[in-house]
């Protein structure tokens, strides 16, 4: 089972609203609960979150970078990795 660090929990319990229209974690644990049984993703850069969409077949054509990291489900991540949330 994957395990999320400290950065994706944090930044995901700081930022859940941006995905949600309540907060569906209060505390870390209840934030790694969540992102594991939803599967949440973690990629190294912005590359490989535009492969694993197209991988998905979600029509990203005509988003540059930008618009992809602005996505509701694209938590961009401190040190440059990028966590996506299903929802």
């Amino acid at each position: 089972m994957f395990q999320y660090d400290e950065i994706c929990i944090h930044t995901f319990l700081e930022n859940q609203l941006q995905l949600f229209r309540e907060k569906v974690a209060g505390t870390p644990e209840e934030a790694d609960e969540f992102l594991t049984d939803c599967m949440a993703c973690v990629f190294d850069g912005i590359n490989e979150v535009r492969e694993y969409f197209k991988e998905q077949g979600t029509d990203i054509s005509g988003m540059d970078d930008e618009a992809l990291k602005e996505a509701a489900e694209v938590f961009e991540l401190p040190d440059g990795r990028f966590l996506i949330v299903e929802s």
